[in-house]
């Protein structure tokens, strides 16, 4: 038998290390209790020391667990990456693509044209859609979790997009707001009131433009609630927790009891792209959706008004 700790045994010791309790993290392993400390046991048998102390009520991590525990997480993302880099492949030569979409981007004009040109020009092409939130529409693609992704830019340094069409954003009220009674807005009217925020993993330069921080004048934005995704954001405004701003098209793809948007005159539209990483643009089928995305936009997709 291999005397080497295998990737399933550090998986399991991972979560323990989180958990410190054998109930909770069987539970979240969809295993039992016995079964998780008898992997423990073999994993510390394998290693050569012990990992855990083990008491009638409590776990701690020994000095040995404590000091394994970056090394075990390392190798476990190693062979996650891995997985996933041979997965993106197997897709290439298999003809499937992933692709992902945020909030409403699947049902735009443009992205059906896209995708629709994609199919006349490779038939073979399997389309997997994926909807991914905020906190995952960019680390889609660094993970390899998705191979382009419709979305709304800015972007990280390490992506490059293709614009398809170009919009005003919209400021999102809560209908009971006293701003919500105007027809249009200005940004200085919108000074001091609280705007929702992304969670940690949400790179900042993406939501400091739509948060519009800081303002024109310089003057810093208010934040209010973290949400994670669309129905959290819309939720939020509409009990007066917090405003934002959103592509005009969230007036026709979210319309929402307790909802007002409205025109704010100097704040500068938003574009949609199509995203892939820099460093796989020459993938095949990466590049017949850049290809398709190039002849939609020059049959005239563009200016969403």
């Amino acid at each position: 038998m291999s005397k080497e700790p295998s990737i399933h045994q550090l998986r399991l010791y991972l979560t323990l290390s989180e958990e410190l309790h054998f109930g909770r993290a069987a539970a979240r392993l969809f295993i039992t209790q016995p079964a998780l400390s008898q992997q423990i046991s073999e994993l510390e048998k394998r290693l050569g020391v012990r990992v855990v102390e083990r008491t009638s009520r409590t776990i701690t991590l020994t000095e040995a667990g404590q000091a394994l525990l970056p090394e075990a997480r390392a190798a476990v993302e190693a062979v996650d990456r891995l997985r996933r880099v041979a997965d993106a492949q197997m897709r290439q030569v298999s003809g499937r693509l992933i692709v992902g979409t945020m909030g409403a981007e699947a049902s735009m004009a443009h992205t059906r044209a896209v995708l629709s040109r994609l199919q006349d020009r490779r038939p073979g092409t399997t389309v997997q859609l994926v909807n991914l939130g905020f906190g995952d529409h960019m680390a889609a693609l660094a993970q390899r979790e998705a191979d382009v992704v419709f979305l709304r830019p800015p972007v990280t340094d390490d992506i490059e997009l293709h614009h398809l069409a170009t919009e005003p954003r919209v400021a999102c009220l809560s209908a009971d707001h006293p701003l919500a009674i105007l027809p249009r807005l200005t940004l200085a009217q919108l000074s001091g009131v609280p705007v929702v925020d992304m969670p940690q993993q949400v790179p900042r330069m993406w939501w400091d433009f739509w948060a519009v921080a800081p303002r024109p004048d310089g003057s810093r934005v208010q934040y209010g609630p973290v949400v994670t995704d669309m129905e959290s954001l819309l939720h939020t405004v509409a009990a007066g927790e917090a405003m934002c701003f959103l592509p005009a098209a969230a007036r026709e793809y979210f319309p929402r009891p307790g909802i007002r948007y409205i025109e704010v005159v100097d704040l500068i539209p938003s574009t949609s792209a199509l995203a892939w990483l820099r460093r796989r643009r020459s993938e095949c089928t990466i590049r017949a959706i850049r290809q398709a995305a190039h002849e939609v936009t020059s049959l005239g997709f563009g200016e969403v008004t």
